[in-house]
């Protein structure tokens, strides 16, 4: 695990996309600070660049560097929050309404990943937009797989296909559950 690590952050360093398993799917990856990074993520999905994309971090302290939040929250499934006034990650990953969403990310190899990076990653699940998610590595679309930089040598066999639950924290200080 550690060679693939290693190769990630050779990748993430330069600007380049992973392909990658998650707590969640396989996903496409990338440096959530650096915009022609996520440029080429919207442009691999064809997906449109008004539509916000997931940040993954670590853990609560990778969070509390984006966030204002004060009280670690723990989730029984992965979970995806919805923060406002998110800082320290790309513009190109906030929402028109200041809006930007974030998970504390529950696999080990992610985990590892991500506290070395010592940055958020992109995670958005490797499909091309408007297309079923793949439930496992061999379902993800060719012109995915051939546009990244590096793909993770890492549970091609698995089946993942849980979808995070997804919480918007409301200015007002409302939770809304949007989805579970």
């Amino acid at each position: 695990m550690r060679a693939e690590v290693n190769k990630c952050l050779e990748i993430l360093d330069k600007g380049g996309l992973i392909l990658y398993p998650t707590d969640t799917v396989w996903g496409i990856g990338c440096d959530a600070t650096i915009d022609s990074a996520i440029k080429k993520v919207f442009k691999l999905k064809q997906r449109s660049d008004s539509k916000a994309l997931i940040s993954i971090v670590s853990s609560y302290d990778q969070l509390k560097k984006l966030t204002h939040i004060t009280k670690e929250i723990y989730f029984e499934k992965p979970t995806t929050v919805i923060y406002n006034n998110i800082k320290g990650i790309s513009k190109l990953a906030i929402s028109a309404d200041g809006t930007a969403a974030v998970r504390i990310v529950n696999d080990g190899f992610c985990q590892q990943l991500l506290s070395r990076f010592n940055k958020p990653i992109i995670s958005t699940s490797a499909n091309i937009s408007k297309e079923d998610t793949p439930s496992c590595f061999n379902d993800i679309n060719r012109k995915i797989i051939d546009g990244v930089d590096y793909v993770v040598n890492l549970r091609k066999d698995e089946i993942m296909n849980k979808s995070s639950s997804i919480i918007k924290f409301e200015k007002s200080g409302n939770i809304t559950i949007i989805r579970k």
